[in-house]
């Protein structure tokens, strides 16, 4: 069954070659234990059978800190009969919170420790929840979500490295229950799952003045990542639907769909000026949201590289003839991100109740299908 994923896998391999491979497998036999044991002690403590971990990018930002524990807190609520975990997939992201990038509003650097996805399901499988849900925290069903479909497939295939494997006759049974679920990204569904959110944005913007210029990340559209850029045409198409000359939808790595753009597609509908409110189109607010959307500045805008990749948003459009807005601040103009809209959030939390047993998951990443 898990092998119609189509995710080819490849364990780590360490040898003793030398001390430093002996150093780097007690680490990783240390960062396994440290979450077994947590696990183990809120398993113990909550006395609850079920399991959701959360799968984010991850970020160094105290704002984005707030809001996984908000999705957390809003998970714990959904799901009252499980243990809510939220895990980070990129290294960087966790070894730069772990040792406090970035500031509060009150100006203290802010450390939190993550974990990757594998630690997690580690432990959560060693402490034997009977039923586990991996939720996706993606917008896109695109390379970072295929990423997550690998660490599921690699936990039920017992191939991480620890002081002790898991049990194969739980796994088995698991299995054979049907008792591992995959929610899918915030666009997973070309139909269903874009207008919703399109309606969800719609909602928050149909009463304000001017354009509304959404801001996303992009896919590497090569042969292993399924094309999900797609999902951000679809997306401008739902909400120009609604509001023909109000939304745009752009990126900051999807070719031909960046800031000019996106400027470029404003032209074309008569827009030449007034005002651009800016939203970051992603799960949280972090340095994309900050810097690429959001920078003002003569550290955000090279007059003598106007399109360049460096310049932000924010400059882009007001050196352009515009007025931009960084829209629905909190606190200290952190823009928000996807997760801190209730009705966007709830796509995520319907995903995962409506999540289907693992095998269904390789019909989930074609979505040019």
């Amino acid at each position: 069954m898990l092998a119609t994923l189509a995710l080819c896998m490849v364990a780590p391999v360490f040898t003793s070659c030398g001390d430093d491979d002996d150093e780097t497998y007690a680490n990783i036999v240390s960062e396994y234990s440290y979450n077994d044991n947590k696990v183990a002690a809120q398993k113990a403590k909550s006395g609850k059978s079920e399991a959701v971990l959360l799968v984010a990018f991850g970020s160094t930002w105290n704002n984005a800190f707030l809001a996984f524990d908000a999705t957390q807190k809003a998970y714990e609520e959904a799901f009252p009969n499980a243990d809510v975990y939220v895990s980070f997939s990129s290294d960087i992201c966790i070894n730069r919170a772990s040792v406090g990038e970035n500031e509060d509003d009150n100006g203290n650097i802010v450390k939190r420790d993550y974990y990757e996805p594998r630690y997690l399901l580690h432990a959560i499988g060693a402490a034997k929840y009977s039923k586990i849900y991996v939720q996706s925290l993606q917008v896109i069903p695109g390379e970072e979500f295929a990423a997550v479909v690998a660490s599921v497939k690699k936990f039920m295939n017992n191939g991480y490295i620890a002081s002790a494997h898991l049990d194969d006759e739980y796994l088995a049974k698991l299995e054979e229950d049907k008792a591992i679920f995959l929610g899918l990204p915030l666009l997973n569904d070309s139909i269903e799952d874009v207008n919703e959110v399109a309606k969800q944005l719609d909602e928050l913007y149909k009463n304000e003045d001017g354009v509304v210029a959404f801001m996303g990340h992009g896919n590497p559209d090569t042969y292993d990542t399924f094309k999900a850029n797609v999902r951000y045409t679809q997306l401008e198409n739902a909400l120009q639907a609604i509001n023909a000359n109000k939304y745009f939808v752009g990126t900051v790595d999807m070719p031909d769909n960046y800031k000019q753009d996106v400027m470029a597609r404003m032209k074309d509908k008569g827009i030449n000026n007034g005002k651009v409110n800016l939203h970051a189109l992603m799960s949280i607010a972090g340095d994309h949201a900050h810097n690429d959307m959001a920078g003002e500045g003569e550290d955000y805008w090279d007059a003598d590289e106007p399109e360049s990749e460096d310049n932000s948003w924010f400059e882009y459009f007001k050196n352009n003839g515009y007025t931009p807005i960084v829209s629905m601040p909190s606190t200290n103009k952190h823009p928000l991100g996807l997760l801190e809209l209730p009705g966007v959030l709830n796509v995520w939390i319907n995903h995962t109740k409506n999540a289907e047993f693992l095998e269904d998951a390789y019909h989930s990443m074609y979505p040019e299908e």
